[in-house]
């Protein structure tokens, strides 16, 4: 009697499943708004009915989704951090990994949709609020002692982070190495991991010495 309610629970979570892809997959091509049940549907490939029976409404839906991909966007960068043999060279591993965004790629595109949604939906507003808080908190706790005021690092983090992604969809940015430094210089560590040992301000000293 047990595995036909398991099975039904997992064809049901399944279904979630795809309709939550298919709309985090929607969002950045045709806007929050262009959503509909119908699209959904066909994108998951299922029947537009099954997209009410999961969930009340479309915006129920694209919140669910946007959280979602906004949770496991923030858990990358603590990844980096984490693996890094230091904290000033994790961070410089964040700004490097930002060369994955152009501002139109997807995922550029639908946190540009979420965030917009975001100032017109509580619900959005206060679960990417809560999000962000849980990341700042995380980082804060790998900043503690190593830099000045943790709590504020934390907080610039995420924002130069989030800029940069969204700056980038409008205009070209400055090298990686060039913001790395910055941005180390800002929170109080050193930017000698942001340093590029082939920067053209310094040759290298087998040319000096042929020179000379």
């Amino acid at each position: 009697m047990g595995m036909p309610v398991e099975t039904a629970t997992q064809r049901g979570q399944q279904t979630r499943e795809r309709l939550l892809r298919a709309a985090t997959e929607l969002i950045p091509v045709l806007g929050w708004s262009g959503v509909t049940t119908r699209k959904v549907a066909e994108r998951a490939g299922l029947r537009p009915g099954l997209v009410h029976y999961h969930f009340p409404s479309v915006d129920d839906l694209l919140t669910e989704a946007a959280l979602a991909f906004t949770r496991s966007a923030l858990t990358g960068p603590l990844h980096l951090l984490d693996d890094a043999p230091d904290l000033a060279s994790g961070i410089v591993a964040l700004v490097e990994a930002l060369d994955a965004y152009t501002g139109q790629d997807e995922a550029s595109l639908l946190m540009v949709e979420a965030y917009l949604a975001a100032t017109r939906d509580a619900r959005l507003r206060e679960g990417m609020a809560a999000a962000l808080a849980e990341f700042r908190a995380a980082v804060r706790e790998r900043l503690a002692g190593q830099v000045p005021d943790a709590d504020s690092a934390a907080a610039l983090l995420g924002a130069v982070l989030d800029g940069l992604i969204l700056h980038r969809s409008l205009a070209p940015m400055p090298t990686t190495a060039a913001t790395a430094a910055h941005l180390l210089r800002m929170i109080g560590l050193p930017t000698a991991a942001a340093e590029d040992p082939a920067s053209p301000d310094e040759e290298p000293s087998s040319m000096r010495e042929g020179e000379s």
